[in-house]
C-alpha cells in the first residue's frame, strides 16, 4: 500500500496569491506623515481671547464651571449646565452672534449659524467617565463642535 502524500500544489498556489496581493499593496502605504507642530508663541503678543469662547471647566473636586461663572454644576448633576448652555445659545441666536468662520459644515446639526463651539477643560485627575459625562452634558446644550483644551492641565 503507498503512502499518502501531502499535494503541496494548492498551498503553493495561495502563497502567489498572496505574495502578488502584498506586492501591489504596498506601494499605496503612505510612507510620510505630515504635521505642523506649533512654533512657540512670542512673549510680546498679547492675546485676546474671543468674547463667544466659552469654556467649560471641571475642577479636581468634580464642580462645573462656565468661563467666569464658577460653580455651576456637578459633573454628577449636569442639568443646570444643560440649562445654561441652551439659554446662552438661545440668546445668541437672539441677538444674531454668528460664527466668525462661515464655512459650509454638512454635518452641522443646527440650521442656524450661532457660534456654538465649547471647548472642555478638565485636569488630569479627573477620570475619564466624569469627563465624558460633562461632554454629554455640552452636547445636550446644544454645542457644536465640542473640542477638548489640553493647555495649562493641573
Amino acid at each position: 500500500m503507498s503512502r499518502p502524500e501531502i499535494n503541496v500544489t494548492p498551498l503553493i498556489d495561495v502563497l502567489l496569491v498572496l505574495l502578488i496581493i502584498f506586492m501591489v499593496i504596498t506601494p499605496l502605504k503612505p510612507t510620510v506623515f505630515k504635521s505642523q507642530v506649533p512654533s512657540e508663541p512670542n512673549k510680546t503678543d498679547i492675546v485676546t481671547p474671543n468674547p463667544n469662547t466659552l469654556v467649560v471647566s471641571v475642577t479636581s473636586d468634580e464642580s462645573i464651571a462656565l468661563n467666569l461663572e464658577p460653580s455651576i454644576a456637578s459633573a454628577n448633576d449636569t442639568e443646570p449646565l444643560v440649562a445654561r448652555l441652551k439659554q446662552v445659545f438661545a440668546d445668541r441666536i437672539a441677538n444674531g452672534s454668528i460664527r466668525s468662520n462661515d464655512t459650509l459644515d454638512s454635518g452641522r446639526p443646527f440650521p442656524d449659524k450661532a457660534e456654538r463651539t465649547v471647548f472642555v477643560k478638565a485636569p488630569k485627575t479627573i477620570s475619564y467617565g466624569t469627563v465624558a459625562r460633562v461632554v454629554d452634558a455640552v452636547k445636550l446644550g446644544g454645542a457644536y463642535p465640542i473640542s477638548l483644551q489640553i493647555d495649562d492641565l493641573k
